[in-house]
């Protein structure tokens, strides 16, 4: 077992007799040393201060009264010093690893993707990510990788795709070829979101819906046909564009905030730059947070 030492000053007329006295009391003395004319330094064994300060008081701050002998701690001494610098410092140490811990273990969540290089394929890019279980404010999933970029590498026109996680950030860059710029699709105008129609504008095609109309997604909004005069149909590719009105509703039961929920509801929409957020609702209720987002999309076919 460790002995911890703490060094004393004794100041007064004639230190040499509180020596005799605290050696008289069985007090083991160590490193004595003469100061000053009226002053000895010494170390005892830190368990023997309280025999120490009983046989000479500490002088209470604001009293007059007088003693022979003036005691004072100079601190811990070797092996004790080291205990007390520890324990001044305990707070700061445990708060510094909670930091270090709390920063590992957010290090591990997926908390942002970032998509690099085209844009026009975002929607495809979090659908894959979410079939291969790389979700927004969940643990990532390391070794998914080669699948996501197989998956992304599997669409037209992409000839690079890399994914990595960055921080707490999913990296996805996607690079298509530039021989793809505006190439023209084939088959009607299908909707891709299901709301109401807001407007439509078709430059090529026959349109079957109108403005006003419900449509629900993977529904024809225009056919790749032509009426001619003669009222024989010919194929075209069509070209068009649509807003669609839509609206979003789910319950979160593991978001924390309204924050939180708001996050992983805007997130899973996938809105594209043309795409416009126009209200939001939440609402805490005993299963989660209910949130209600309505949003207009635009979608186009060879425009």
């Amino acid at each position: 077992m460790f002995t911890l030492y703490e060094r004393i000053q004794i100041e007064g007329l004639m230190p040499q007799r509180a020596l005799l006295r605290l050696r008289r009391a069985g007090i083991p003395l160590y490193h004595i040393q003469k100061t000053q004319k009226n002053c000895i330094c010494l170390q005892v064994e830190r368990r023997d201060l309280t025999r120490v300060f009983s046989l000479y008081p500490q002088t209470l701050e604001g009293k007059t009264d007088y003693r022979p002998y003036t005691v004072k701690r100079l601190g811990g001494v070797g092996l004790a010093k080291a205990v007390d610098f520890c324990k001044n410092r305990l707070g700061f140490v445990l708060g510094g690893l909670l930091f270090c811990v709390t920063t590992l273990a957010a290090d591990s969540f997926v908390f942002g993707v970032e998509i690099v290089g085209s844009q026009e394929y975002r929607r495809e890019v979090m659908q894959a990510l979410e079939e291969n279980g790389i979700e927004l404010f969940a643990p990532y999933k390391a070794g998914k990788e080669d699948l996501v970029t197989a998956k992304l590498l599997s669409l037209d026109y992409v000839e690079f795709c890399s994914v990595q996680k960055a921080g707490n950030r999913v990296r996805v860059e996607i690079r298509t070829s530039p021989f793809s710029i505006n190439p023209l699709k084939r088959g009607p105008m299908q909707a891709k979101h299901s709301g109401e129609l807001i407007s439509l504008t078709v430059l090529k095609g026959t349109a079957v819906k109108k403005a006003g109309d419900k449509v629900t997604a993977g529904e024809t909004l225009v056919q790749d046909v032509l009426t001619t005069q003669e009222g024989e149909q010919v194929r075209v590719e069509a070209i068009a564009r649509a807003r669609i009105s839509c609206v979003y509703e789910g319950v979160h039961e593991d978001a924390a905030t309204e924050e939180e929920a708001f996050a992983k509801a805007y997130l899973s929409l996938a809105l594209g730059e043309k795409d416009e957020l126009t209200s939001k609702q939440i609402t805490q209720t005993e299963k989660g947070f209910h949130v209600k987002i309505t949003y207009l999309v635009t979608e186009s076919i060879n425009l």
